[in-house]
């Protein structure tokens, strides 16, 4: 049964009322978000039609009372619709002022003696030309840095959240498990993933915006490329690594599989990134740090012969971004809560241009992690 679409006006007020503890301890009079996480974050606003860069959009959040939206007239009528009273609207696009007299006299209006807060740090951008950037900063004054607010408040989950992460991770096990009777020897790599696409949208997903991997024979070294009119052969490994969405929340996991025979040296490093997750699971608990749950997964990869991962981390947070913080690396040092939703990734490079990645999904609760991802096998699998 797939989870209720959306959240009621209280799941929005919560995250309000949490953030808004946070500014007045902070002195913080106002934030202003303009991504489209952020914004659906507190507003409910949610529509694909971020994939267009003409248009800026603000969400003001004051240190009492609902956000206020600044947003073009074009989105009106869908914000109206969303849990916030008060929508500014302008006719958009309007480059001499794409809204940013309207956005500053709202910040003005709701700011008092407090600073205003901006997401300035790691994994945060704004979403503006750099000169609208100037403009603010030569009206409003100096902006305080408020990336941690935002990320300590999307990290940790509700429970409705957790649910349609679990429902997507769900959809997509189901996928993964019909790969062996769609795909075969003979097909191209483009043939595969266009299969694989379907068959992730059959199952149930809304859509399937990240979808990497590779094939290759004996093993693969770039995980993360388009597809190419290669086709599959006896002896191939083959990853697909997907982000799925069911209601604007994501999976972000990974598959691999060999066709027709593999060989020791696969086997082999499958098992390692395998028992390397399972280090990470043994471990996982609110209270341990992300770096200790990188070293878990490291110490494993090192003593089974891995030769180097340059990657930078093995796993992040997971939500209405198919990345988000934290990040599993030797020095994130974030401290892991329950209701975080986090990913598991390890690394291998087993030989040299031979790379051995798998992934898993996963909820931290108070005695551990909770699978969302259906467990991959012990064993590569072979086609």
């Amino acid at each position: 049964m797939s989870p209720e679409r959306g959240f009621p006006a209280a799941e929005y007020a919560e995250r309000t009322r949490r953030c808004q503890i946070a500014m007045v301890d902070r002195g913080i009079g106002a934030i202003l978000v303009c991504t489209e996480p952020e914004v659906r974050y507190f507003t409910g606003f949610h529509t694909p039609f971020w994939q267009s860069p003409t248009r800026p959009w603000f969400t003001v959040v004051p240190a009492s009372g609902k956000p206020i939206a600044v947003i073009p007239s074009i989105g009106g009528a869908s914000m109206s619709a969303t849990w916030i009273d008060d929508v500014r609207t302008w006719s958009s696009p309007a480059p001499d002022d794409d809204g940013i007299s309207l956005l500053v006299d709202c910040i003005q209006e709701v700011v008092g003696e407090g600073s205003l807060g901006v997401p300035m740090g790691p994994e945060t951008h704004l979403r503006m030309p750099l000169r609208d950037v100037d403009r603010l900063r030569a009206q409003l004054g100096t902006f305080v840095d408020v990336t941690d607010i935002i990320s300590g408040l999307r990290m940790v989950k509700s429970e409705r959240e957790i649910a349609k992460h679990r429902h997507i991770c769900g959809l997509v096990s189901n996928a993964f498990d019909e790969l062996p009777d769609l795909l075969s020897t003979g097909m191209t790599e483009r043939q595969a993933f266009a299969a694989f696409r379907a068959e992730i949208l059959r199952q149930g997903a809304d859509d399937v915006p990240y979808l990497v991997g590779a094939t290759g024979p004996g093993g693969i070294d770039d995980i993360i490329r388009q597809p190419s009119d290669r086709e599959i052969s006896d002896g191939d490994l083959l990853i697909f690594d997907t982000g799925s969405t069911f209601d604007g929340y994501f999976s972000d996991f990974d598959r691999n599989f060999a066709f027709t025979t593999s060989t020791q040296g696969a086997r082999d490093a499958y098992s390692a990134v395998w028992e390397a997750t399972e280090a990470a699971l043994a471990i996982l608990r609110p209270g341990v740090t992300t770096s200790e749950v990188f070293t878990a997964m490291n110490d494993v990869l090192k003593a089974n012969g891995s030769l180097g991962n340059d990657v930078g981390r093995m796993g992040h947070g997971l939500g209405m971004q198919v990345t988000e913080w934290p990040s599993h690396t030797a020095s994130d040092d974030t401290v892991i809560q329950e209701n975080m939703v986090l990913t598991l990734e390890p690394g291998l490079l087993w030989e040299p241009g031979k790379v051995m990645v798998h992934e898993e999904n996963l909820v931290v609760r108070a005695n551990g992690p909770e699978l969302l991802s259906r467990r991959a096998t012990p064993e590569l699998p072979v086609i």
